[in-house]
């Protein structure tokens, strides 16, 4: 692996205003710092880029609906010229998991950001079970998911002439060193090689890149086994538990539909060919 990424060097147009908007990955969870704090790849993505004026208006568990209506308008009053939006896998780990919502109002945010004048650069997602490993059922659902939102994210960015970074072929994104203690969030490798990729998509939209993003680990808190397991028992169950409730029961209420539709399939095929009906047997009186 490099040590280090460039971040190409088309772009010539400065960046006077970098925005970020989305989930806890955007909020930089898996990337702990000194003092408590997240880090992740927008500070590191502010660092390449070196705009006059960054925000991150991200936020653990936001879903769609949070970035289109709470992070999108603040992301305008600071008028970006670039752009960073990814979220939507919350979205697909709860029941009113919608793709026709979904793609409304992720147009509504990437068509806006572009109309303010800002390249944008989303993500098409990873295939989770790889990293993070559910029951199977869980898992097919999670991806038939997954490979939804991707489209809705793809037909949106093609839309606006929005860049797609494509998580499933970043180099490195499956190597366990690429992932925090929770296999949830990047680590700081992640994290870097995250910001290594916007970095990239913006400069092939024409935005001056003057720093490369350096894949070299630095800065961060290392993270020893016992905080793995106390990450487990502590964090880890409960999470996990939470957050696949939704699609447990959607799941198991679809299991419920396919037995009741075969059932009734084959309660049909069996009177189709079930023999005519015919006279009761006569009793004849003894005697």
């Amino acid at each position: 692996m490099q040590d280090a990424m460039t971040a190409g060097l088309p772009g010539s147009r400065r960046v006077r205003s970098l925005a970020v908007l989305g989930d806890s990955v955007a909020a930089g969870m898996g990337d702990p710092v000194p003092g408590g704090r997240w880090r992740g790849f927008a500070p590191l993505l502010a660092d390449a880029v070196r705009p006059a004026h960054f925000t991150n208006l991200a936020t653990s568990g936001a879903r769609v609906t949070e970035v289109r209506h709470d992070q999108l308008p603040a992301a305008l009053r600071v008028e970006p010229d670039a752009a960073v939006v990814m979220v939507g896998m919350n979205d697909t780990m709860r029941s009113d998991f919608d793709t026709r919502l979904l793609r409304q109002q992720l147009d509504h945010v990437v068509c806006s950001l572009v109309g303010a004048g800002a390249a944008v650069v989303t993500v098409q997602y990873h295939d989770h079970a790889r990293v993070f490993r559910l029951p199977g059922p869980l898992r097919r659902l999670l991806n038939r998911r997954i490979d939804a939102l991707n489209r809705v994210l793809t037909s949106v960015a093609d839309a606006h002439g929005a860049a797609v970074v494509d998580l499933d072929r970043l180099p490195g994104a499956y190597h366990r060193a690429a992932w925090s203690v929770d296999r949830l969030h990047p680590s700081e490798l992640g994290h870097r090689m995250l910001a290594a990729a916007f970095a990239a998509g913006l400069a092939g939209q024409g935005l001056a890149v003057p720093s490369e993003v350096s894949l070299t680990c630095s800065g961060g808190v290392p993270v020893t086994r016992l905080d793995h397991v106390r990450w487990l028992l502590i964090k880890g169950v409960p999470w996990v538990a939470c957050r696949t409730r939704d699609l447990t029961l959607y799941s198991l209420v679809s299991l419920l539909r396919k037995v009741f539709r075969r059932a009734g399939r084959t309660d049909a095929v069996t009177q189709a060919h079930a023999c005519p009906p015919t006279d009761p047997p006569r009793v004849w009186p003894a005697g």
